[in-house]
């Protein structure tokens, strides 16, 4: 089983290169966010409990969330691997991503970082806010927040995938083509 952790900054390209991966490998795609949402949809016991607690403003514990992520995996016990996007994103998540998948019996195979700089990230973001409307994109100030934001909590999580052999940078900058070949040349090593 395939099991890809993709990471990268706001405006790195994941979405993108998530989807070409998803339709080369046949990969089930685990975005935590779309978890949430169809939980709380489904009304289920897990979707109650989250949404109670961001209905108060407060994060939704790691806990919950991996019970989340565990009823995907049940729920897709076919699936040739798995894409996890926006998880994890402390090494905590990642530890206690370790000891679900564990006991059903797999591992994450890899975590691939798509590597841009600042810059270009603060150039994609503004353009991308433009297009999209998303007012967290057209704000240079909120930008440059969350690229902050993401180097300073997920450099402890390469770090710990480093630690199992487990990471491979990949450069962000080139054509979606150029960056996907560079990551399924990455993604084949895992295999």
């Amino acid at each position: 089983m395939l099991n890809l952790v993709l990471f990268g900054p706001p405006g790195a390209g994941k979405g993108t290169q998530s989807q070409k991966l998803i339709e080369k490998y046949q990969l089930v795609h685990l975005s935590t966010g779309d978890i949430l949402r169809n939980e709380i949809t489904q009304g289920t016991e897990l979707g109650l409990e989250a949404k109670k607690l961001m209905d108060q403003g407060v994060l939704v514990p790691d806990a919950v969330v991996i019970g989340m992520i565990s009823n995907k995996l049940d729920s897709n016990k076919e699936a040739k691997g798995f894409i996890f996007d926006g998880f994890p994103r402390t090494v905590a998540q990642a530890e206690a991503l370790d000891q679900l998948l564990e006991t059903k019996h797999t591992a994450i195979s890899g975590m691939i970082a798509l590597i841009v700089d600042n810059e270009e990230l603060k150039k994609r973001l503004l353009l991308r806010g433009k297009e999209s409307g998303r007012p967290d994109d057209a704000n240079p100030e909120i930008i440059g927040k969350r690229i902050e934001e993401y180097n300073n909590k997920t450099a402890p999580v390469a770090n710990f995938y480093k630690a199992q052999n487990k990471f491979q940078s990949v450069n962000g900058i080139g054509s979606v083509d150029e960056i996907f070949a560079s990551i399924a040349t990455v993604t084949n090593s895992f295999n």
